[in-house]
This record gives C-alpha cells, sequence and structure tokens, in this order.
C-alpha cells in the first residue's frame, strides 16, 4: 500500500506533463528534437513558431490536428517543413521569408483556416498529396511555385494569388468566392481554370493568358479583365453583374462572348482592347446601371437588347463608328435609354487618304452646315481647271 502511495501521484505528475507539452499558447520549435518532442500530440492546441535561428530541417510527425496556427517567419537556413499526418490547421498557416525553402510535404493535409505564404524564392512545388479542400482565406506571392496542384478548393472566401513569375497553371474546383479573387503579375502564359465555379463576390484577372469560367451564374460584385493576354472571353452562363464590368488593355483580345447577360448593377467598362473590332458578345444586355464608358479601335458596336442605361455615355473609336453614333443618339435623352451625358465620336475614312474625325458628340450633330459644304464645293472647283463655270456650277449643284 506504501509503494503505490508514491506511485500513483507520480504517474499523474507524468500525465500533468504529457498534457502540458500538448497545449500552450506558442511552442516555439528551435530544433528537430523540439518537433519530435511533440510527437505524442496527436492534436496541440495552441501555436507551434518555428524559430528564425533554426538550421535543421523540420518534421512535425504524430499530430494530426493544429488547433492554432503554424507559423515560419524569416527562417533563412530551412530548406524543407512537412508533416506527415497533420490534417488541419484550424487558424493560419504562415510561412513569409523562408528564402531557401524548397520542399513542402504535407500528404494528408485537407483543412486550414488562413494560408499566408509570401516571399519563398526556392519553393516550386507542393508535396500535398490529398490536397487541401477548404480554406477561408489564401494569399499565395512571391513564390516560385509553377502549378498550385494541391490546393483544390471547393469554397472560399478571400483568394491573392500574385507575383508568383513561374506560376503556369491555376486549376481549383471552386463552387463559391465568397468575398474577392485576385490574380496578378503571375506566369506569362498562366491558364485559369475554374470549370466549377457557380458564384463569386469580386474577381479581378490581371496578366493572364487564358480564364475559363463556364459554369460562373451570377456575381455580387465587380468583374474586371485588366492587361491580360487573353484572346477569347467566354462566360456562357453568366447573366448578372453586381457591381462594375471592365476589360481594359487587354492587347490580345478579339472575342467576347457574354450571351446571357442581361445586367450590370455597375459601370461598364471597354478600353484600349486595341484588336477588339467587333463589339457584339452582349446580346441580352438590358441594363447598365452605372456609367457605360467604351474607349478602343472597334468598327462594330451591338447591344441589341439594350433598355437602361442610367449613368453617362461615353463611345469613342478610333474606327469609324458613324452607324453605331447615329443609333445610340435616338437613344438618348432623360427619358429615353440613355439617361445621362451622351458621346459619341470616332474616326473615319476621308477621300484620297486616312484620317479621324468626329461622328457624333453630345449637344450636336454630326453632319456639317449647308454653308460648309457649299465652301468646300467652292475650294474645290476652283482648284480645279473647269475655272469660274465650274465654280457657279459647284454651288448651284449643290442649292
Amino acid at each position: 500500500m506504501s509503494v503505490l502511495r508514491y506511485i500513483v501521484p507520480a504517474l499523474a505528475a507524468a500525465g500533468r506533463l504529457v498534457a502540458a507539452q500538448c497545449s500552450a499558447a506558442t511552442t516555439t520549435i528551435q530544433n528537430q528534437a523540439d518537433a519530435s518532442a511533440l510527437a505524442s500530440c496527436t492534436t496541440f492546441t495552441g501555436n507551434i513558431a518555428i524559430a528564425s535561428g533554426t538550421t535543421d530541417n523540420i518534421a512535425l510527425n504524430g499530430i494530426q490536428k493544429i488547433d492554432g496556427s503554424l507559423i515560419a517567419n524569416n527562417v533563412t537556413q530551412m530548406t524543407q517543413l512537412s508533416a506527415s499526418s497533420l490534417e488541419t490547421i484550424t487558424h493560419q498557416f504562415g510561412l513569409n521569408g523562408l528564402t531557401i525553402l524548397s520542399t513542402l510535404n504535407f500528404p494528408r493535409l485537407t483543412n486550414i483556416d488562413t494560408i499566408q505564404w509570401e516571399a519563398l524564392p526556392a519553393l516550386q512545388g507542393l508535396s500535398f498529396t490529398t490536397g487541401v479542400q477548404t480554406a477561408a482565406s489564401v494569399s499565395i506571392q512571391n513564390t516560385e511555385l509553377n502549378s498550385l496542384s494541391g490546393i483544390n478548393l471547393q469554397v472560399v472566401d478571400k483568394m491573392i494569388i500574385a507575383n508568383n513569375p513561374y506560376l503556369n497553371d491555376i486549376t481549383a474546383h471552386l463552387g463559391n468566392i465568397t468575398t474577392a479573387l485576385t490574380v496578378e503579375a503571375n506566369g506569362r502564359n498562366l491558364s485559369v481554370n475554374f470549370p466549377n465555379l457557380l458564384w463569386a463576390f469580386n474577381m479581378t484577372f490581371r496578366n493572364c493568358s487564358r480564364v475559363n469560367i463556364p459554369s460562373l451564374a451570377s456575381l455580387n460584385g465587380s468583374l474586371g479583365f485588366y492587361s491580360n493576354e487573353i484572346q477569347s472571353l467566354m462566360a456562357p452562363n453568366l447573366t448578372t453583374v453586381g457591381g462594375s464590368l471592365s476589360f481594359v488593355s487587354n492587347t490580345m483580345l478579339t472575342n467576347i462572348s457574354l450571351p446571357s447577360l442581361t445586367t450590370v448593377n455597375g459601370g461598364f467598362q471597354l478600353a484600349n482592347n486595341t484588336m477588339l473590332a467587333n463589339i457584339d458578345g452582349f446580346p441580352h444586355l438590358k441594363t447598365v446601371a452605372g456609367a457605360l464608358d467604351f474607349n478602343g479601335n472597334f468598327t462594330n458596336v451591338s447591344l441589341p437588347a439594350i433598355s437602361d442605361i442610367r449613368g453617362a455615355f461615353n463611345m469613342q473609336s478610333s474606327g469609324d463608328i458613324s452607324a453605331a453614333c447615329s443609333m445610340f443618339q435616338s437613344l438618348s435623352g432623360q427619358n429615353n435609354v440613355i439617361k445621362g451625358k451622351f458621346t459619341c465620336a470616332g474616326g473615319q475614312s476621308k477621300p484620297g487618304g486616312a484620317g479621324t474625325s468626329p461622328t457624333g458628340t453630345s449637344g450636336g450633330s454630326s453632319s456639317s452646315s449647308t454653308a460648309k459644304s457649299s465652301a468646300n464645293a467652292l475650294m474645290v472647283a476652283s482648284t480645279s481647271s473647269v475655272g469660274f463655270m465650274g465654280v457657279l456650277a459647284a454651288i448651284f449643284g449643290l442649292l
């Protein structure tokens, strides 16, 4: 009995020691020995931080769940970080300034609240065998990743993929983007493929070569394409844009097809898409709640279903759009289709050479006055060989 009296308290103390190792506000890993000490913790409650002075490669084996964050900032001597059993990180997976990190091996990781990775210049690929399927927020910037294979989200709140110069493919089976998506300044041949995306709030694409959103049906916010090398943009099921719709400086763009779009609840901008000659991919667009601003090198504009443009109307092209200007001017006026200020001007071929002239602007007609026509006829005739009688003939002919 006396022996048990000492053994029982000793076992209880050992139990408390093990429990203490698996729970802390923040546990700092200095080396692999510190990481191995956590191997018995199926769940670690608290944050795990890799110390900046660590020179070992760190393997967090044994842990299945971190009820907190996994953080490594400015760990400049670590080349590998792994966790063979880890499935869930309830808060942030944060990596910043890991200058020689080349391997991330998390074969069972599926659930993360926040991915925050930045300045990982040696990281070229991910070993995420099962694949991350849920994350509230994802920011991956300034890495050498060539794909995001292993991050296959179904739903995300906010996603930023930026400044990854070797990233040429983003493919994910996202169904919803609840706040915002930004893709910019990645590889020149970046292809973005979201085949299952049905709904989003805000989406911005920059510097992409291909964007595939075949299932997208509705946006509550804005949709913008800026400085891409996309040749064709098709969204066959998109019906509503809750904010603005913009296509700006997409130098290779020749075709836009949004055949189901009926409503843009903000402004609608097409500007400096130098190869876009025909704006005819919006056959069912009825309402633009903000301003319509088209500027470029187009010659054909068709909005056959348009019935309500509540803001200003500005259409200017280096091509001849005189027919379009005449048609849209007939729709302008406070109680007409185009409610705001009307401006329309374009280039027009001149006999004997190319040139530009206004084809229609707010508050004025594109036609010249009779007096100006007579003066022009007089000038032409006086410089020819018909002499005085030719001048009179020209004048009386106009009368």
